[in-house]
């Protein structure tokens, strides 16, 4: 009776994935109907008792009440009394789950298995004075305070209408601006330091070929604050700066006309840049996701993470963010380190967000969006575990500060939110010359100076944003590609976009969001 039973079932890969054989749920993907009856690998029919949504999950078993329910081979929360078939939600699942903090003293993680020379690829970049190499050639304009944001949209706006053109400029990739809404009245310590590192390491962004600061006169964060600042820097900065006080010129009329004109004398000699070949090694890839769904931490960020292990191992780097999504996953992170002395570093920053976050009243479980709920993450630990694998499996080299420039090649892991306006701009901040950005419901944010590639964890959405989202990681769903052709796939992207052989979707559209993190407030 069961064989007759099991023969008229359908296999659970047809509805669901199990994505790990420790685990008790299978998530869906494909929406699925109450009484659906499906094989397990076992050959045990199991019938799914609710028309569970994709990204979702079933149990694959009963879990009785105090038991943790597992996914990625790891606890995602605790059972209120799931029966085996029933849709896993809030009303039967807890958020609880052990807080794992087991890091050896004798840590030593090997290093890369790094590819031999003959098996690196590469890209055509622009090499900058200091040795740097960066993927595009922009003219920035630099404000810096609110107080200068306008005059500073209105130069690169009319500079790029009366200016520039591809055609008179083959080199140069634009002339862009970064308004924003800090400073004068930003409060001292962290969060002004943040503001002018992120700020100053714009400047000095290989992805930019000449700069353009400029101010309101009677602010905080004046040029005069902002060049003693840049004093600092371990190098000056070695490409075309021009500087302009509105109230030392006569106001906003007589700023942009100004700036107008150094943007004019600027453009020949940025042009002059030309691209070069060299090895990917010379490449920072920014990993981010946002507006994630059940399926991102499936297909899209285990793809993107076979994309960084691609890189690491030509000797490039990779910089994960969004620390409130190590929460849940920071002891896998941990071992992952060089040593551990980097271990620690990398609890120590999940325990200063968290601190950080309880000082505003919030909890890093308040990270998940209603976009994210509705896409089957039910908790933080369900999304960090999904979000972690964007950096790959190689070792973690260092633990950086918010837009602080890594000193080790490999994957370093910066302190910041998953906000995505406030974590892109970071990590663009610390180097960054590519993104790569995962999203499961579709998310349109791009950045002034990084082209942003947008991979897609499902089909459905690429799809339904084919003009916003790159690639899509989707078809690992569909079970027609693997994790490793698909990462292939997004590394041959990576490698053409930053040679500037096709462009971001969010470049075309001219996406240039920027906010840098003020500590001072908390984001999620």
């Amino acid at each position: 009776m069961l064989d007759t039973y099991a023969e008229r079932a359908v296999p659970v890969s047809d509805y669901a994935i199990i994505v790990n054989p420790d685990d008790n749920v299978a998530v869906v993907k494909n929406q699925t109907s109450a009484g659906l009856t499906v094989v397990l690998p076992d050959g045990v029919p199991l019938t799914i008792g609710d028309a569970v949504p994709p990204g979702h999950r079933f149990a694959t078993s009963d879990i009785p009440e105090g038991e943790f329910v597992r996914q990625y081979g790891q606890p995602i929360g605790t059972s209120l009394g799931i029966a085996r078939g029933e849709w896993v939600t809030h009303d039967n699942m807890t958020d609880d789950v052990p807080v794992v903090r087991n890091l050896p003293d004798d840590l030593h993680t090997p290093a890369p298995d790094y590819f031999p020379a003959d098996r690196i690829e590469t890209f055509a970049g622009f090499r900058r004075a200091d040795g740097r190499v960066g993927t595009r050639n922009f003219v920035l304009i630099v404000p810096t305070s609110m107080c200068a944001s306008h005059e500073a949209t209105q130069i690169s706006m009319m500079a790029e209408f009366l200016h520039y053109s591809r055609e008179k400029y083959p080199n140069v990739d634009g002339v862009v601006a970064i308004p924003h809404n800090k400073g004068c009245g930003c409060q001292d310590g962290s969060t002004l330091d943040v503001m002018m590192r992120t700020l100053s390491n714009y400047a000095d962004h290989p992805n930019v070929g000449g700069v353009i600061l400029i101010d309101l006169g009677c602010e905080k964060t004046n040029l005069s604050f902002v060049e003693k600042y840049l004093t600092k820097r371990e190098k000056p900065i070695q490409k075309p700066v021009f500087k302009i006080g509105i109230q030392d010129v006569g106001g906003t009329q007589a700023a942009i006309e100004i700036g107008l004109a150094e943007v004019a004398k600027m453009l020949p000699e940025v042009n002059k840049c030309v691209r070069e070949e060299f090895p990917v090694s010379e490449l920072v890839l920014g990993v981010k996701c946002g507006s994630s769904d059940g399926f991102s931490g499936i297909s899209a960020n285990p793809a993107l993470g076979y994309c960084s292990d691609l890189l690491v191992r030509s000797g490039g780097t990779v910089l994960l963010t969004e620390v409130p999504e190590f929460c849940g996953a920071e002891h896998i992170l941990a071992n992952r380190a060089k040593d551990s002395v980097i271990g620690r570093k990398i609890y120590a920053m999940v325990d200063w967000y968290k601190d950080y976050a309880s000082k505003f009243g919030a909890v890093l479980n308040e990270n998940p969006s209603t976009g994210n709920k509705a896409g089957g993450l039910l908790n933080i630990t369900i999304k960090s575990l999904g979000a972690i694998v964007k950096a790959g499996t190689t070792r973690i080299e260092d633990c950086i500060e918010y837009a602080e420039t890594p000193t080790a090649r490999g994957i370093n892991l910066m302190q910041g939110p998953g906000y995505d306006q406030e974590s892109t701009p970071g990590l663009v901040a610390s180097g960054a010359t590519v993104v790569v950005f995962t999203t499961g419901n579709g998310t349109t944010i791009g950045n002034a100076i990084t082209p942003v590639i947008k991979l897609a964890s499902n089909n459905r959405v690429f799809e339904r944003m084919a003009n916003d989202l790159d690639i899509s990681a989707g078809n690992v769903i569909e079970g027609t590609e693997s994790i490793v052709e698909v990462g292939t796939r997004l590394f041959e992207h990576v490698r053409r976009t930053a040679s500037g052989e096709i462009q971001a979707k969010a470049e075309i559209l001219k996406h240039r969001e920027f906010q840098f993190w003020a500590e001072k407030t908390v984001s999620l």
